[in-house]
């Protein structure tokens, strides 16, 4: 199964949620990450992950919009953005089913560096349940239909 996951920079929800598909799903899942406007990857995420064991560091920024021209296509596109704030996120047209997850937006966080990494580490701990959850629901086998 394809999957997407979009936020508004890929610099952080979508890559982290794309890294844990990934390594959780073992290998009945295909997943990539995009935004609306990419940035560069937020080096509090690249570190809270490495802290759990995964190297973000060399991961690319991707635009959905490149994606979209290249007509690369999904069964299951994922916003990860931080809907309940009012944050724009992008759309993929034509995917077979799409999910909206609400997670907190590390770029915004304040405070002390490591005030910022204390949240930035919960919202990886929420993506990784998050990413759990779907297996448990979803299975190993990447079948939505079931």
């Amino acid at each position: 199964m394809k999957v997407l996951f979009v936020c508004v920079h890929n610099s952080a929800r979508s890559q982290m949620a794309m890294t844990y598909l990934n390594s959780l799903g073992k290998g009945a899942y295909q997943a990539e990450s995009a935004g609306l406007e990419p940035g560069v990857l937020n080096p509090l995420v690249v570190q809270v992950m490495a802290e759990d064991g995964y190297d973000l560091s060399r991961n690319p920024v991707n635009s959905v919009f490149d994606f979209f021209r290249e007509g690369r296509t999904y069964d299951l596109v994922v916003k990860v953005c931080e809907q309940s704030a009012g944050q724009m996120c992008p759309i993929f047209p034509g995917a077979k089913w799409s999910l909206a997850w609400d997670f907190p937006d590390p770029s915004s966080f304040t405070g002390t560096q490591e005030e910022k990494l204390e949240k930035t580490r919960k919202v990886r701990d929420l993506i990784k349940t998050r990413i759990q959850e779907f297996l448990r629901v979803f299975g190993e086998t990447g079948d939505l239909a079931k």
